[in-house]
Parts: structure tokens; sequence; C-alpha cells
């Protein structure tokens, strides 16, 4: 990971690292990172560089999947025992740096003990053998079934219910996938495929990614699908993957994607991974979601009639403008997530305005009208209250939405287009293949604006009411019902 990553890192989690020191209990506990949100998500002591994960389908999405994840890491602190996140799957063994080692779980953590003190800065290497069980249903996310086959959906905290991890966004990392399943199904993956082996009547795909990725954003689809490839800027491979029956049908919305690509380079900057393409999935998912390298969509999302294409459209850039807001440039704690979904929202409206939707200035008046009630139901964009007990996506309220693109329209208004624009880009070069906070964010909007904007920040992100918008002293907002 980047140096920049580590040292972000290193002070969320010195706190947490000294109790796991401390810890010489015989009972496994769970411990985290302490994310305000997300309290026992990620754990303390070590990064994560790499993982190794396997996965063997056996034909069926309601059986568990064998499985074997490898993490190559390295120590940041003194550790006698090793926490991972993990939830769903039996675990048949554990190995660290190449000794079997005893474990146990609680909660949500799979606890292994060290085969010695490990001191810190040392490599860590640990292999687990397990199922990944796709069985589970309701808000808790990981794998989602379709009908024919599996896809993932792993925001906010559901990829440690499919692998061993350290399942917070800032502990990036890269990832290779090795998809065993039938030869009449097609296994993909994030990243780009290195390797297909037939064995018997079972076929092996082998793929990598070429940066750094967060678990939640991670993909693996296998079903009967078709693989449809084209080429976008500058050479880059597109590939999109589609039921096989449907993909006549789903032509039309797919072939947009180049120029989508296009659209979003000439606005931010050159795309920032090794491929793109849209993942379909046949099953009644209400989201769209921006897994690295492959956007999970919905089918009924496409076909469904009562869409405009202007709004289908997009919903698309929406998702594609988080492989820089969210992917690239990860939120160091789950209260940055406003830095995702406003930007990706403001995309998604600058597209609609240009495209048969509404005009930019339109939809952020109606924002502006609702933020009082969104900051009161759910929080302030930088601050938001938890997700409601057993239903983690109540996160995504409307208030992270359009109420945090209308933090960027205020922005806009404050320090003109052209600064705008220029922090835009370099927002997203500066923390490419990294993770940032809302600290940050404000720190380099102040460096372009050539002006210290803490107080313009504090209002917009952390008030319980919404500030007069710049440029806009007729705007009002409702009163909260």
């Amino acid at each position: 990971m980047p140096l920049l990553t580590r040292r972000l890192r290193a002070a969320l989690l010195a706190t947490a690292s000294a109790t796991l020191v401390a810890a010489a209990l015989p009972a496994p506990e769970p411990l985290g990172i302490g994310d305000r949100l997300f309290p026992e998500l990620g754990n303390p002591g070590y990064d994560v560089l790499a993982y190794d994960i396997a996965f063997t389908y056996h034909g069926s999405n309601t059986k568990p999947l064998d499985a074997v994840t490898k993490i190559r890491a390295r120590t940041t602190a003194p550790l006698d025992r090793i926490n991972l996140d993990f939830a769903r799957g039996t675990v048949r063994g554990v190995e660290v740096n190449g000794q079997s080692v005893d474990f146990g779980s609680k909660r949500e953590d799979l606890v292994l003990q060290a085969p010695r003190r490990l001191p810190a800065g040392v490599p860590l290497n640990i292999t687990v053998r397990h199922t990944s069980d796709p069985s589970g249903s309701g808000d808790d996310g990981g794998w989602v079934r379709t009908t024919d086959g599996l896809a993932m959906a792993n925001q906010a905290d559901a990829a440690h219910r499919v692998f061993p991890s350290n399942d917070h966004p800032s502990d990036k990392a890269y990832f290779t996938f090795r998809i065993t399943a039938p030869h009449r199904l097609t296994a993909v993956a994030a990243g780009l495929p290195t390797g297909k082996t037939r064995h018997g009547s079972a076929t092996t795909w082998t793929y990598r990614t070429e940066h750094p990725m967060a678990t939640e954003l991670a993909q693996v689809s296998i079903g009967s699908s078709a693989v449809a490839h084209r080429t976008g800027p500058h050479g880059l491979p597109v590939r999109d993957v589609v039921p096989a029956a449907d993909r006549k049908k789903l032509e039309p919305w797919l072939k947009k994607t180049p120029a989508q690509l296009e659209w979003m380079e000439q606005r931010v900057g050159r795309y920032p991974f090794e491929t793109y393409g849209v993942l379909v999935a046949d099953s009644p998912i209400g989201f769209a979601l921006e897994t690295q390298t492959l956007s999970l969509f919905g089918k009924s999302f496409f076909t469904e009639p009562g869409y405009p294409e202007w709004y289908v459209d997009s919903v698309m850039i929406h998702e594609l403008a988080h492989q820089w807001f969210g992917n690239s440039v990860s939120p160091a704690s789950w209260s940055d997530l406003w830095l995702n979904e406003g930007h990706a929202s403001w995309y998604e409206a600058r597209y609609a305005e240009e495209n048969g939707g509404p005009t930019l200035e339109r939809r952020m008046r109606e924002a502006y009208k609702l933020s009082d009630g969104w900051r009161a139901d759910g929080g302030p964009p930088a601050h938001p209250e938890g997700p409601a007990p057993g239903q983690k996506l109540s996160l995504f309220r409307p208030v992270m939405y359009d109420g945090s693109a209308l933090v960027l329209y205020a922005l806009r208004q404050e320090i003109g287009e052209a600064a705008f624009d220029r922090l835009e880009r370099t927002w997203v070069r500066v923390h490419r293949d990294s993770t940032a906070t809302t600290a940050d964010f404000t720190r380099l909007a102040s460096g372009i604006a050539g002006r210290d904007l803490t107080v313009f920040f504090d209002g917009w992100l952390y008030g319980k009411k919404t500030p007069p918008m710049p440029g806009h002293p007729d705007w009002s907002s409702a009163k909260p019902a």
C-alpha cells in the first residue's frame, strides 16, 4: 500500500493496537480499529498487502463454496494474536507463516494464535481454508444469488461474510481471484484475466488487480454469462458481463460505456484502473454498486420500461464516477462516505442535465429545500448517524447523495468554477490508489482557493442546519416534518 495510506492508518490503529498487544486472555475477543460507524470492523496490528482467494463453486448457489484465502501482510505492532473479520463459513484450518495455529471465533471475528510473538515490521502470511456460504439473506450483503449463479455486493461491511479479511476501506490491497466452476459457467472478477485452465469437468479462471482495492469493492460473478469486449479511451479494455440470453437486449445500454468514460475523463482526468465494464445480474437487487472495475446492476434496471433513458444513463455515470471517487480515492473512515456518494451524485446530476434530465440548479435547489430534513433524519453529511440495527444499508440515506452533492454545489458557488474544476482533478490525482479524509479535502480546497475554508466546510458538513447557499439568497429550506 502507498506510504500515505499507511500513515493515515497508523494514526487510526494506534490505540487499538495497544489493546491487542496487552491481550492475554484464553478466549478470543473481537477487536476493530474504532471506526465511529462500524467500531468492530477492521483489525489492528497489521497492514494487508495482498489477498489471493480461491473459490470452488459446486454448481448450485445454495451450497457453500470451498475456499482458500491467503493474506500477505506486514505487522505494524507486536502481535500475539491476529484478528480477521469473518462471519459466514466454516474454518477448516489456518496457517500463519507456514505453521498451523489454533483459532477461535467471537461475534464476527476470527482470532488466530500466532506461533510466536511477532514483532512490528515483519512479514505476515496467513492461509485460511474455509467455506463461503451464500445462503444469507436480507440486509447482510455479501454473496447475491442470481437465477444462474452468484455475484458479490459487499458494501458496506459484508466482504467478511464472503472471505476472511481486514474488512475496512482504510486497508486497501492487491487481489488475485481463482474461481473454479463447472465448464458450462463463466467466472469473472475484478481486474484483468491472467489464466484459464480446464481440468476434468471444471474450469479455473484467474484474475488480478493492478491497483489496490478495498474489500467492500471486490467482485466475483459466476453464472451463465456472456462477456462482451470493446475498447474505451486510450485503448482501455472494456468488458461487460451479462446473462447470455439477454446480451442482445442489453447491448444498446452497454455500448454507451466508452463515450461515458470519455465524458468523465474530460472532467476529472484519465480513468484510474486497468479495465472497466458493467456486470448485469439477473437478480431482484434494488441498487447498483460500484465494485472496482466492474460495476454491478440488476437486470431490471435496464429492462424496466418506466425509467427514462437519461435516468438510466445518469445512474451508469454515478457508478462510473465512483471508480475515481470512492474506489481509487477511498474513504479513510466510513464518516468520509460523503466524499464517495456526493461526488458520484454530482457527476450523475451534471450528466443528466446534459442528456435530457433536470438542470443541475433545479436539482440542487430541490435538495436545498429538503436538506434540513435529511440532516434531522440522519445527521449532517460528514457526521452521519450509524445504520439502524440489522439494516446496514440504512447508512446510505439521501443526505449521503444529493445532500452531499449540495455541499459540492455550494463549494463551487463559493470558490468559482475554475478553482472547483482544478480541485476535482487535483484530488483524484494526489490521492490515487490511496485513502483520504474529509480534512484532506478541506485542506486541498483551501490551498486551491487561496484562503482558509474551514468555517465554510464546518457549516456545510457538520451543521445541523443547512447554511445559506452562496449566490442564491432566495433559496430556502423546508421545515423538517
